[in-house]
């Protein structure tokens, strides 16, 4: 037997959602970067020790998927959309989030919900990364090599360039909308319950 819950966030739950993330910026302040990455890599693999449902994996691969653009050497964000990405990270690297991740079930709850809020925030960096590794899995493939076997190379170099140009643009004219676009669920990967994705160095695999 399963049910289904439906649930909306009004203006002041997220208010406290975006209290909370500030408050884990601030908490890993002095931190590098890389101790944020691991920090987050660290709760996915604490998440792929038990079961969760359905909604909150797919939540979780897409907190995989923030990871991933920082640490692909391919992509290679320029500094300062890397910075943006972080500081979203920030969140899943405090140990004193709102719900404890070792509660059953309910552990992961407020992560899933901080990474709604950090997708809808970085909508254009993902759909730009996506696109770079769907590019990149088709160009491997129709060279036959390993898709994880490219670092940067000239001919990625350069799709790589026209995505990030297109990232900024869309975010400049999209400035100030605040979360009224789509949260990038819709991929085919994501709604479908496939999590088909093209190949990134993620961590983080569905059972």
């Amino acid at each position: 037997m399963s049910i289904t819950l439906n649930f909306e966030l009004n203006d002041r739950d997220l208010a406290h959602f975006q209290q909370a993330a500030e408050r884990s910026r601030k908490a890993v302040e002095g931190k590098s970067s890389e101790e944020i990455v691991e920090a987050a890599c660290a709760l996915l693999e604490n998440a792929q020790k038990t079961s969760l449902p359905d909604f909150i994996q797919q939540r979780l691969l897409r907190l995989d998927d923030m990871i991933a653009m920082v640490r692909d050497t391919a992509w290679s964000m320029p500094e300062e959309d890397k910075q943006r990405v972080l500081s979203a990270l920030a969140y899943f690297a405090d140990p004193n989030d709102i719900i404890p991740d070792d509660v059953q079930v309910l552990g992961f709850l407020d992560d899933a919900v901080m990474i709604e809020l950090s997708v809808r925030d970085l909508a254009h960096e993902l759909d730009a990364y996506d696109d770079f590794c769907d590019y990149r899995a088709r160009e491997a493939a129709r060279r036959s090599v390993e898709p994880g076997s490219l670092g940067r190379a000239d001919w990625l170099d350069s799709r790589r360039e026209e995505l990030v140009n297109r990232m900024h643009e869309r975010r400049e004219r999209d400035f100030g909308v605040g979360y009224g676009r789509s949260s990038g669920y819709g991929r085919a990967g994501y709604s479908s319950g496939s999590y088909v994705r093209a190949w990134r160095p993620g961590v983080f695999g569905v059972r």
